[in-house]
């Protein structure tokens, strides 16, 4: 049995965790739940890779309508399959319980309405909170996922 002082016994506060560990153990999360396709996972390493870039050129919304776009309306090709994941994985994120916005359900409930029909204040809030999440996220998309070929993606 551990003494209650010693700071190695675990505690409430040790469950605890940082903005920095949410965004982390999230970005963790999306990487391992990609399905086993390596040329989608290849391509959504690269895809990844690319979005932040995205985002501080055109802004959070044009960046992630243009995943969206990729995607299709039915993602079929590894291609799609991966602009759409992405897609996906960065609207779990910001919309969930706590998030910048709230959880989206439904076939209405898309991040891109969220975006369009909220202030500038979440915009921009939004905006940070992704390209914080996205710093974690490449980092394990380089760590677990193969890259891309040469003249890939």
């Amino acid at each position: 049995m551990t003494d209650r002082h010693d700071s190695r016994s675990p505690s409430a506060a040790s469950t605890v965790q940082t903005p920095e560990q949410r965004r982390a153990s999230d970005a963790l999360r999306a990487v391992q739940a990609l399905e086993a396709d390596e040329a989608l996972r290849k391509r959504y390493r690269a895809y990844a890779d690319r979005l932040g870039s995205s985002i501080l050129m055109n802004g959070l919304g044009q960046a992630l309508a243009t995943e969206r776009a990729a995607a299709g309306s039915k993602p079929k090709k590894t291609d799609e399959r991966a602009h759409d994941r992405l897609y996906q994985n960065l609207k779990a994120w910001l919309c969930r319980a706590g998030g910048v916005y709230e959880p989206t359900t439904g076939p209405d409930g898309d991040l891109l309405k969220s975006i369009v029909e909220h202030d500038e204040a979440d915009y921009l809030r939004a905006q940070a909170e992704a390209l914080a999440w996205l710093v974690w996220h490449k980092k394990f998309c380089r760590a677990y996922l193969p890259p891309a070929d040469d003249g890939e993606a």
